[in-house]
């Protein structure tokens, strides 16, 4: 009877995990779509502000209201936690929110659908984890699926220089939202998730005050309620929600174990982008998009094979 209740706790326990990463991914794979909306009316840097206004309200409030859900800010910790939150959410942001003024939310997701390649490279270097040819294979197929949609991914897409460095800011933008997996994860073990998400985000977004300027007032001032739905959106679900589920599970798991769950957003951004924004999928879109999944189910199939 013991061993029958634990396999049911266990099952419980998989299902509810399962749940909270599915609603991560949704948050996630909406969030290119948003971007592309708010950049209609905003400019990248200031809807990078808006919507980090709302996480920040949003963090204090529950830091108010909720204080013993939160773990004690070692000063130790304040330095490397900014640096956490400005380059792996902060910098992140801007990369993403200034490649999508030039590529599809499509194109835009499966970039970033390369960071479990990323994770693998920094674990590599990082924390001397070894690595196979078969692993090494997968990203070379990956990044190749990558230089594919950035060039020829879609009908809107036009080879000029403005469009690489577009390519090249989300790709940046991948390799951040990789290290800050990497180096979150040893934050994990003095903080829970709501409490490393919040003091990463509330202390990387020091780093957008340099960049407050007329332009954001003037912007705001006339946005439509389509611009507010969208910051609120990114503010309160992409990155309070999905950010906090993001620590949580990897709290639970390893790097890789939920990295897997990343490879379902650049599908569903794709099919809501084209039914919602009407973005063309051309053929290379397609073959970019198998060479990129491909690649990261080769570099995780081992572990994953082992563990099935």
């Amino acid at each position: 009877m013991e061993i029958i209740d634990k396999s049911k706790k266990l099952q419980t326990s998989n299902w509810k995990f399962l749940s909270i990463m599915t609603i991560c991914v949704f948050v996630w794979a909406l969030a290119f779509p948003f971007i592309k909306i708010g950049l209609k009316e905003l400019s990248f840097i200031n809807l990078t502000i808006m919507r980090f206004l709302v996480v920040c309200i949003t963090f204090i409030t529950l830091l108010l209201i909720k204080t013993n859900s939160f773990s004690k800010l070692y000063k130790k910790d304040i330095l490397p936690i900014f640096l956490l939150g400005f380059f792996g959410v902060i910098v992140y942001n801007l990369g993403l929110n200034y490649g999508e003024q030039l590529i599809s939310p499509g194109a835009a997701s499966l970039i970033i659908a390369t960071i479990p390649v990323f994770i693998v490279i920094f674990a590599l270097i990082l924390l001397r984890e070894r690595i196979g040819l078969i692993k090494l294979l997968g990203i070379i197929i990956s990044l190749c699926g990558v230089l594919i949609i950035s060039a020829l991914g879609t009908k809107e897409a036009v080879i000029r220089i403005t469009y690489f460095y577009a390519a090249i800011a989300v790709l940046i933008a991948a390799i951040m939202g990789a290290l800050y997996t990497i180096a979150g994860k040893k934050f994990l073990e003095r903080y829970n998730g709501l409490s490393l998400t919040a003091y990463a985000i509330l202390l990387g977004s020091l780093g957008l005050i340099p960049f407050i300027s007329k332009s954001l007032f003037d912007e705001v001032a006339v946005m439509s309620i389509n611009g507010w739905i969208a910051v609120l959106f990114l503010g309160l679900c992409s990155t309070v929600v999905g950010y906090v589920i993001w620590y949580v599970a990897l709290k639970i798991k390893t790097a890789s174990e939920i990295s897997v769950f990343l490879y379902a957003i650049p599908i569903i951004s794709t099919i809501v982008s084209f039914f919602w924004l009407g973005y063309h999928i051309t053929e290379f879109f397609v073959l970019g998009g198998i060479l990129v999944l491909s690649g990261l189910i080769i570099v995780n199939y081992k572990k994953q094979n082992k563990k099935s």
